[in-house]
C-alpha cells in the first residue's frame, strides 16, 4: 500500500485553486485549459524544475527534503492544516510500510474520566482520531443526549453524521459539521496511515454515503483546535458555544473537547440552564431508583 494517489490528488487540487493573479504572475493573452496554475508555473514559484515537480505530482514524495516541502507549501499557499497534511504524507511515504493493523479497542483511563467528571461547569468529552467518543461528563451527556438515549461506548461521531437519518435534523449546521468531520478524518488518515480501523471506517462511509464520497474527493483537511458551534437543544433552545481541543499528553491520538461561553452571553445562560436541568433529571432518576425497593416491600 502506498499513498501515491492521496499525494497526487491533493497536489492537483491545491494547484487548481491558485490562479495566476493570486500567485502574482502576469499572463498575457490566450485561453488557459486549466483552472489554476500550470505545472511549470508552480514549479517556477517553488524553485524546482518541472521534471522534479512532475515527479511530486505523480505522487512520489520519497526522499523529498523538508526545504522542498516548505517551498511547495509556500507556492501552493497552504494553511497550517494543509501544510501539516503534506508533511504527514511525506513522512508516510518515507517510512517502511508495515501491514495495516487493527488496534485494541481504546479505553479511557480512570484518571481521565475523573478529570471529565470534575469539569462540572462545562460540557467535555474525549475522542480519538477516528472520532470515537470514549468518555464524556454529565453536562456533555445532557447536551448531546437530552433524551437519555446515549449508546454504549464508544460511539462514532462520523457514523452519526453520515449514516444516521436523524443527524440532519439534530445538527443545526449539518453541512459545515459534515465538512469538518471529513477534513478531520483525512488529516488523521495521513497522520496514522496504517490504522486498519480508520481505513475501514473511511471505506464504510464512502460505500454508504454519497455526501461523504463527494466531500472526501474535495481533499480538504482541518486541524481541530478551536472554534464555535451552534446547538439546538429541546429543553434549552438555540445557542452557540466556543470549543477548545486539547491533545492529551501520554495518550497518543486522544483529544479532550471542552465547550464554554463568555459570561453574559446567551451561550453562558444556556449552559447554566442546561446544568440545572441535568441536575434535576439526575435527582429525579435517583429518587425513582430509591423508591423501587420500597414499592417491592409493599
Amino acid at each position: 500500500m502506498t499513498n501515491n494517489s492521496e499525494v497526487r490528488e491533493f497536489l492537483k487540487s491545491r494547484r487548481a485553486r491558485i490562479t495566476p493573479d493570486m500567485a502574482g504572475l502576469q499572463i498575457y493573452g490566450g485561453l488557459r485549459r486549466v483552472p489554476g496554475l500550470r505545472r511549470e508555473e508552480l514549479a517556477m514559484l517553488a524553485g524546482m524544475s518541472i521534471d522534479y515537480y512532475n515527479r511530486l505530482e505523480r505522487g512520489n514524495l520519497t526522499g523529498v527534503s523538508d526545504s522542498i516541502l516548505e517551498s511547495l507549501a509556500r507556492a501552493l499557499k497552504l494553511d497550517d492544516a494543509e501544510r501539516t497534511y503534506l508533511f504527514d504524507l511525506a513522512r508516510a511515504a518515507n517510512q517502511k510500510r508495515p501491514r495495516q493493523r487493527r488496534r485494541s479497542p481504546q479505553k479511557l483511563s480512570p484518571s481521565i474520566q475523573h478529570l471529565l467528571d470534575g469539569m462540572t461547569g462545562i460540557p467535555a468529552f474525549v475522542q480519538n482520531g477516528r472520532l470515537d467518543v470514549l468518555g464524556m461528563n454529565d453536562l456533555a451527556r445532557a447536551l448531546y443526549h437530552p433524551n437519555g438515549d446515549a449508546p454504549g461506548q464508544p460511539q462514532n461521531f462520523a457514523r452519526f453524521v453520515f449514516l444516521d437519518t436523524n443527524s440532519q435534523e439534530q445538527l443545526t449546521d449539518w453541512e459545515s459539521m459534515a465538512q469538518d468531520v471529513v477534513a478531520i478524518l483525512r488529516q488523521e488518515a495521513a497522520r496514522d496511515p496504517h490504522n486498519r480501523d480508520l481505513t475501514d471506517l473511511i471505506g464504510e462511509l464512502s460505500t454508504q454515503s454519497k455526501d461523504f464520497r463527494t466531500m472526501w474527493a474535495a481533499q480538504n483537511v482541518r486541524l481541530h483546535r478551536s472554534g464555535t458551534k451552534p446547538f439546538h437543544h429541546p429543553v434549552v433552545g438555540d445557542f452557540e458555544l466556543t470549543f477548545q481541543a486539547l491533545q492529551l499528553p501520554g495518550d497518543e491520538g486522544l483529544t479532550l473537547i471542552a465547550y464554554s461561553a463568555e459570561p453574559g452571553t446567551p451561550g453562558h445562560d444556556a449552559l447554566n440552564l442546561l446544568a440545572t436541568w441535568a441536575a434535576t433529571v439526575r435527582s429525579e432518576a435517583g429518587q425513582k431508583a430509591s423508591d423501587v425497593p420500597a414499592r417491592r416491600r409493599t
